[in-house]
């Protein structure tokens, strides 16, 4: 009897539920081997679909899979933190969300010309030492191997303490952000930059 064979992906993401570790290898196989589409060059739509796709997998709070994005020699500079690698991104995410509880993220492209794509972004969150609230305003440029896999990003982020009361990403529940919750853009028109 014949069975349909699942995609390798969805494949990989059910394991991911059963067993973290066999996930990110799985994964990590995939994607080093496939690489990461959209490939370069991009069109608009395709960097459109990248900056989700990334805000989507930071908003999920999970470094090992976070890191599947980048090659494997990766060059990181996050404010005034330089890195290079899976392992060290995943080490350095790893050490930021335990600091950063109540994360949520909206990234926005800014612009895409051939492998490289710039980011506007902001996010919230409550630092857990004090339990204070943050916004973070910050720029990314990312350059692509042909793989699709980033491998170099540079981000600058400045963070603007508030009030709970002030938070704009207030979507339910911890997790990658509703297709229906409004972007930078739509929030930005309706409450003001700051």
């Amino acid at each position: 009897k014949l069975r349909p064979i699942p995609h390798p992906h969805t494949t990989a993401m059910l394991a991911l539920r059963r067993n973290r570790c066999t996930a990110f290898i799985n994964l990590r196989r995939l994607s080093t081997e496939s690489g990461r589409p959209p490939f370069p060059p991009f069109s608009h739509q395709d960097a459109l679909l990248k900056v989700r796709m990334a805000e989507d997998a930071w908003n999920t709070r999970n470094p090992a899979k976070v890191s599947l994005a980048y090659t494997e020699d990766c060059i990181w500079r996050n404010r005034s933190a330089f890195l290079q690698g899976r392992a060290a991104i995943v080490a350095f995410l790893e050490e930021k969300w335990v600091k950063e509880s109540e994360y949520r993220l909206i990234k926005e492209l800014f612009a895409v010309e051939g492998h490289r794509i710039a980011v506007r972004f902001q996010y919230e969150y409550r630092q857990a030492e004090s339990g204070l609230w943050f916004r973070a305003y910050g720029n990314e440029n990312w350059d692509f191997a042909q793989s699709g896999l980033m491998q170099r990003r540079q981000a600058s982020i400045n963070d603007v303490q508030i009030r709970e009361a002030d938070r704009r990403f207030t979507w339910p529940t911890l997790g990658p952000r509703p297709a229906d919750f409004p972007g930078l853009s739509e929030i930005e028109d309706n409450l003001g930059t700051q």
